[in-house]
C-alpha cells in the first residue's frame, strides 16, 4: 500500500488529476464548477478560501521547511561558495522571464496586464523535479541543481507574493504584523523551553501569524514561513533536498515528515480550486506568461549560470552548461506557484482566467527539455 502511495506523489497524479477535473468541470459545466469553488458551501467559507487561504499555509510551510534544511551546515546552500552558482541561476530564472514578460507587455500587451510579471517567476518543484529525472535520469547532478533553483525561486515568489501582490481593495494594515511577529517570539521562546512537539508551534505561533498577515491585508498562506526556521531542527543536514536522513527525529524533520503525505494529495484540492479556466479563456496574457516560463527562464538560468562559471563557481561534478541550458527549460513549468500568483496578480476573471492558461500550458516545459536534451550534442 505504501508503495503505490509514494508512486502516486513521485509522479503527483493527485496535482494533475486535480487539473484534469477541473478543467473538465469548468467548461462542461461552468456555472456548476464556479458556485462550487467560490460558494459558501463549508460552514460559510468557500472552497477556495479553503484551499489558498487555508490548505497553501501547509504547502509553503513544507517549502519553508526545505529552505530553513538548505541553509544549515552541510545543506545545499551552506557554505555559500557552493551555492553561489544555482543561486546566480535562480536569480536569472526570476529576472528573465520579468524582462520577457514587461518586454513583450509593451509590445503586444498594455497597462491592464502589467501587473502578471510576478506570475512566471516561479518553477513548480514537483512537476520539474519529476521531468528532470525523466529527462535526465535520476542521479544525474542535474536533477539535484535543478531542485536546488525551483525551491529558492520559490523562496523569491514568496517574497514577491507578500510585498507586490497585497488586496488591491484593502490597503496594507502593517501594525496587525505584531501578531506575526508575536507568533516568531512565542515560537522562539518555546523553543528556547525544548519544547518537542510541533503543534504548539503550529496552533500558538501559526495562528498568530495567520492572523496577523489575514488583517494586514496580506496573503495568509505565507503564515508558516515565518514559524517553520524556528522549529528545533538539527545541528547539521545530512541529505539533499526532499532527500529524508532516518536520523533525523527534530521537530522540523517530523513535521515534514507527517504532513507532506497530506500535502502531496491535498494538492488535487489546489488545483481543482485553481486550474478550472475554459478553452476560451486564452488571451494575450496567456502568451505572455508563457513566453516568460519558457525564454525566460532557460535564458536566464543558462546565462546567469555561465556568468557563475566565468566568476569561478563552478557547476556541481558531472554536469556542463549545456544541462542548465535544458535544466533552464525545464525549470519553466511554473504550475502551481504561478497558478497561485495568477490569482493574486489580476481580479478580472477573464484575465486571470488568461493568465492561468498560460501557466498550465507551461507544462510543455517538459517536452521541449526533453527535445533540448535530445537535439544538443554531449561534449
Amino acid at each position: 500500500m505504501r508503495h503505490h502511495i509514494n508512486m502516486l506523489r513521485e509522479f503527483s497524479v493527485p496535482l494533475l488529476a486535480g487539473v484534469a477535473v477541473a478543467i473538465a468541470w469548468a467548461n462542461l459545466a461552468p456555472q456548476s464548477y464556479t458556485g462550487f469553488i467560490n460558494g459558501p458551501h463549508f460552514g460559510g467559507l468557500s472552497f477556495h478560501f479553503i484551499s489558498n487561504e487555508l490548505f497553501m499555509v501547509l504547502f509553503f510551510g513544507i517549502a519553508a521547511v526545505e529552505i530553513t534544511q538548505s541553509c544549515l551546515p552541510g545543506g545545499d546552500l551552506n557554505p555559500i561558495k557552493k551555492a553561489v552558482n544555482p543561486l546566480l541561476g535562480t536569480l536569472g530564472g526570476v529576472l528573465g522571464p520579468i524582462v520577457v514578460y514587461l518586454s513583450l507587455n509593451s509590445l503586444i500587451g498594455g497597462p491592464a496586464l502589467h501587473n502578471g510579471w510576478g506570475i512566471p517567476t516561479a518553477t513548480d518543484i514537483a512537476l520539474a523535479w519529476l521531468a528532470a529525472r525523466v529527462v535526465f535520469g535520476a542521479n544525474h547532478p542535474a536533477v539535484s541543481y535543478l531542485l536546488l533553483l525551483a525551491v529558492a525561486d520559490d523562496a523569491i515568489g514568496l517574497g514577491i507574493i507578500a510585498v507586490f501582490y497585497p488586496n488591491p481593495a484593502h490597503p496594507v494594515q502593517p501594525l496587525w504584523l505584531g501578531l506575526t511577529a508575536l507568533g516568531m517570539l512565542l515560537a522562539w521562546l518555546m523553543r528556547r523551553a525544548k519544547l518537542r512537539s510541533y503543534w504548539p508551534y503550529l496552533l500558538v505561533g501559526g495562528t498568530l501569524s495567520w492572523t496577523g498577515l489575514h488583517h494586514a491585508h496580506l496573503h495568509p498562506a505565507l503564515a508558516l514561513v515565518f514559524i517553520i526556521p524556528l522549529l528545533p531542527h538539527a545541528k547539521h543536514e545530512h541529505k539533499h533536498l526532499f532527500e529524508e536522513d532516518p536520523s533525523d527525529h527534530t521537530t522540523l524533520s517530523r513535521f515534514e515528515h507527517e504532513w507532506k503525505v497530506f500535502v502531496d494529495f491535498g494538492l488535487f484540492m489546489f488545483s481543482l480550486a485553481n486550474a478550472g479556466v475554459q478553452f476560451s479563456s486564452v488571451g494575450t496574457v496567456t502568451w505572455l506568461v508563457l513566453a516568460a516560463l519558457l525564454a525566460g527562464k532557460t535564458l536566464g538560468i543558462f546565462s546567469f549560470g555561465w556568468l557563475a562559471t566565468r566568476l569561478g563557481f563552478g557547476l556541481p561534478h558531472g554536469m556542463t552548461l549545456r544541462d542548465t541550458l535544458v535544466a533552464g527549460m525545464i525549470a519553466g513549468t511554473g504550475f502551481t506557484v504561478a497558478l497561485f500568483v495568477a490569482g493574486e496578480a489580476f481580479t478580472d476573471p477573464a484575465i486571470q482566467g488568461a493568465a492561468k492558461m498560460g501557466a498550465m500550458l507551461s507544462l510543455s516545459a517538459a517536452l521541449f527539455g526533453l527535445l533540448l536534451n535530445r537535439l544538443i550534442p554531449r561534449n
